[in-house]
């Protein structure tokens, strides 16, 4: 059997985009005499639908779309996702399904077993788990069809409470029982630099086990703040991969199930491939929320900074140089290489940039509050006043030419809550702020790989946001090499102060960079949307109350 692996780019609720973008694949499939077509997870309405799943019209929409993919499948299959209704008067409204069409008609319809309800994951919310799964019959072939997590019982769910098993029924142990050909999953797994391996333990664990090679199938692209990365592939029977697809781009590929291929097995991924796939990760993340947005332009604050230099790279790449302006807004406290730093960043890359200095704007802030300020000393209101005054500029940039505002804040500075509300806080999507202060340093040493791209003085000077004279991010935080390693322990490791201090680290720092994450949730709260590279993001993935007292 010949097999087509549509790794593919939706868009949520954009039904009409989406099937003709399966019909266009399912008929060059034709040309190239496949068998069966593979789409991914909810293809036909895009991966996470959400509460658009609470309104029967978009079910219905997606219902009445199916009908015009079934028509394209004379001489040929086509497995497809979409939200199906449950029939049954208990349990949810819907299914998680797949449906298998072949020569114009529905063959069968699977729906997904395991609802994940972790992290970024609230499937069960909407969808009613199956209660039977059975294989498919065709060409000879015996097929299980899964859905994403169906082949995750396995995974261990690790947490303060230790490793355990999230899920009480396996549906690959009674699919395994049926003795199949090939076993198909079709999933939205959104990418995190380190889900690469988990994912790939996964694969081979099912395949080995049931000796049945699997024809694994992701989405591609971006829906906000998640990013799918694709990397669909296909494993023989002893877990080894024969066929992967690229990451971060639209592919069709084929696989011919009877005849002898290569086996080869990748490699872990190294630091530098780490960082590389973050940089391309994020790239995406921008361009198709500015696409799928339907803006085209952006602006941001460039400071000659790490931050805001390799955002503007990052923008750039995305969506081209004659579609980002930015803003250079110097102060008093500026020195004079930031100014110089960020201008010769900006002819690097050939964007518009102007000059707008503050001091002007902020003396008349100070002259208009002297009175009410009397008897006071400079503090963090008038540093917060220049940083609002900046996202004041930018804004105005914003709604005058409907450049959108790129935010510039990294995860370090958005776990503390260094950084003013209505000021560098402000901005349509974050870039960066799933990203640790380390990692920008090695993101940015990534795109000076082979030039010099970002200034290298912009690399090598101590970080700050000059806003007093000779300020320093050292002055309010713990080196970030260090406060870095204490944050991971506790944001994604979800690791107890305790637990932290006794891996090695000093106990004042450690309460001191907890109480800061724990005390600044409100800000998170009013954050743009975070592009995720990570397994704990701030975001919807990870759900704190704003009005608490807990270490």
């Amino acid at each position: 059997m010949r097999i087509a692996l549509a790794q593919l780019n939706y868009k949520i609720g954009a039904f009409t985009e989406n099937v003709e973008k399966m019909v266009s694949a399912i008929r060059e499939a034709k040309q190239h005499h496949a068998d069966l077509v593979v789409f991914s997870e909810l293809s036909v309405c895009g991966y996470p639908p959400l509460d658009l799943l609470e309104n029967k019209s978009f079910i219905d929409r997606g219902t009445a779309a199916v009908g015009d993919i079934t028509k394209e499948t004379d001489g040929i299959a086509v497995i497809i996702g979409l939200p199906t209704l449950n029939t049954q008067k208990t349990g949810k409204n819907l299914f998680n399904s797949a449906l298998f069409i072949a020569d114009g008609e529905i063959r069968c319809e699977c729906h997904k077993s395991l609802l994940p309800t972790y992290d970024i994951f609230d499937e069960y919310r909407y969808f009613q788990p199956a209660d039977k799964v059975a294989p498919v019959q065709y060409k000879g072939k015996k097929i299980a069809i899964t859905i994403c997590e169906d082949l995750w019982f396995q995974q261990p769910l690790l947490t303060n409470f230790g490793k355990h098993k999230i899920y009480t029924s396996d549906p690959m142990k009674m699919l395994g029982a049926e003795s199949c050909d090939l076993i198909i999953n079709i999933a939205a797994s959104p990418f995190a630099y380190n889900h690469e391996a988990i994912k790939t333990e996964i694969l081979r664990a099912n395949a080995g086990k049931y000796k049945t090679p699997i024809v694994y199938v992701n989405q591609v692209g971006a829906h906000t703040e998640l990013i799918f990365d694709g990397g669909s592939r296909v494993l023989d029977a002893d877990g080894r991969n024969v066929l992967r697809l690229k990451s971060f781009i639209e592919e069709l590929a084929y696989f011919d199930t009877d005849k002898p291929v290569v086996s080869h097995q990748n490699s872990e991924p190294s630091d530098t491939d780490r960082i590389h796939r973050i940089h391309d990760a994020l790239i995406l993340g921008i361009h198709d929320y500015f696409r799928k947005m339907r803006f085209s332009k952006a602006v941001l604050g460039l400071s000659g900074g790490i931050d805001s230099a390799v955002t503007l790279v990052l923008a750039k790449e995305a969506l081209g140089r004659e579609n980002v302006r930015v803003l250079l807004m110097p102060s008093q406290y500026s020195s004079d290489h930031s100014v110089s730093d960020a201008i010769k960043l900006a002819e690097n890359l050939g964007v518009r940039y102007d000059t707008l200095p503050i001091k002007d704007i902020f003396n008349q802030f100070l002259d208009d509050l002297g009175e009410l300020f009397r008897g006071t000393h400079p503090d963090i209101a008038e540093e917060n006043i220049q940083a609002r005054i900046r996202g004041t500029l930018l804004m105005a940039i914003s709604n005058k030419f409907g450049n959108l505002l790129l935010n510039t804040s990294n995860k370090s500075e958005v776990a503390v809550g260094y950084g003013t509300l209505y000021g560098d806080m402000n901005g349509g999507i974050s870039v960066l702020g799933d990203v640790y202060k380390t990692d920008v340093y090695k993101l940015a040493r990534y795109i000076n790989r082979e030039n010099e791209v970002i200034p290298e003085h912009t690399l090598v000077k101590p970080p700050s946001a000059e806003l007093r004279p000779d300020q320093k991010d050292s002055d309010s935080l713990p080196d970030y090499d260090l406060l870095d390693q204490v944050l991971y322990q506790y944001i994604e490791r979800r690791m107890s102060g305790d637990e932290i201090i006794a891996a090695g680290f000093e106990e004042g720092m450690v309460w001191k960079t907890l109480s800061m994450v724990n005390s600044n949730e409100y800000k998170r709260f009013q954050t743009p949307p975070i592009l995720r590279v990570s397994s704990k993001a701030f975001g919807f993935g990870r759900r704190m109350p704003l009005v608490a007292k807990y270490f």
